[in-house]
């Protein structure tokens, strides 16, 4: 099998890269010509493609939903962490909820296609050595959101899981988003076989193990505390990782 992983990771690696330099300059037009909703557009298809180029690695995409998301609101996608890949398919599959994400600032440049969503696209950049940098833009990220009746992704764990196995959910970020948008709803998501494409490294990936995103019941902001909220989005999360 990892021979196998050799043989179609450069093949994965081009046309994944290839995308990213073909929908940058795409990104800026749609921008340009037809402001946030045109580079969002253009956005959404980019990240289609990109879902579809992890079949090369013999990866599908798997979105089990069992729950009616409210529409026109905001809501706020609280997800565990285990690759890149978890972004993607994410964007493509709750587009019509126009997710922006919680990201590291240093994301923010030198990405083709990546980065200038990132800068352009409403998303929270933060720098994690600057506390104050990071309260002032999620504040300002969380106004932006519920403004446009946009959606948030936020990564709680802070960075990727290696092994699929889950850390301790920080609450700083998600406490804020929660303080500004008291009448959106939160989506727990659980992500499970994303770290299974690094699993020997950056170098061959992983093929062959589906990524499956499940979707947890809505739970409306002012319905519980908040330290209930974040126990509950956290059980529910990590209850359904597969080790």
């Amino acid at each position: 099998m990892k021979i196998v992983s050799y043989l179609l990771s450069p093949v994965f690696a081009f046309v994944f890269f290839l995308l990213l330099l073909i929908f940058h300059p795409l990104q800026w037009l749609g921008l340009k010509l037809f402001g946030q909703k045109g580079h969002q557009k253009v956005v959404n298809i980019m990240n289609w493609f990109l879902v579809k180029s992890l079949l090369f690695l013999g990866v599908p995409i798997r979105v089990k939903n069992k729950f009616s998301i409210p529409e026109n609101e905001t809501i706020i996608f609280v997800s565990n962490h285990q690759s890149m890949f978890d972004i993607p398919p994410i964007i493509w599959s709750f587009r019509k909820h126009n997710p922006k994400f919680v990201s590291k600032k240093e994301l923010g440049k030198g990405i083709p296609s990546i980065s200038f969503n990132l800068r352009h696209g409403g998303a929270a950049l933060i720098n994690r050595k600057d506390r104050k940098q990071a309260i002032t833009e999620m504040a300002s990220f969380s106004k932006r959101i519920q403004k446009n009746k946009w959606s948030a992704v936020i990564f709680p764990e802070g960075t990727r899981s290696r092994n699929g196995e889950p850390k301790k959910f920080a609450s700083n970020g998600l406490k804020i988003l929660t303080k500004y948008n008291p009448e959106a709803y939160v989506v727990p998501l659980t992500i499970n076989n994303s770290w299974r494409v690094f699993k020997y490294g950056k170098f061959p990936l992983g093929i062959g193990s589906p990524i499956k995103i499940i979707t947890h019941q809505p739970i409306k902001i002012g319905s519980l505390p908040f330290e209930e909220l974040l126990e509950e989005v956290e059980t529910k999360i990590k209850e359904a990782i597969i080790a």
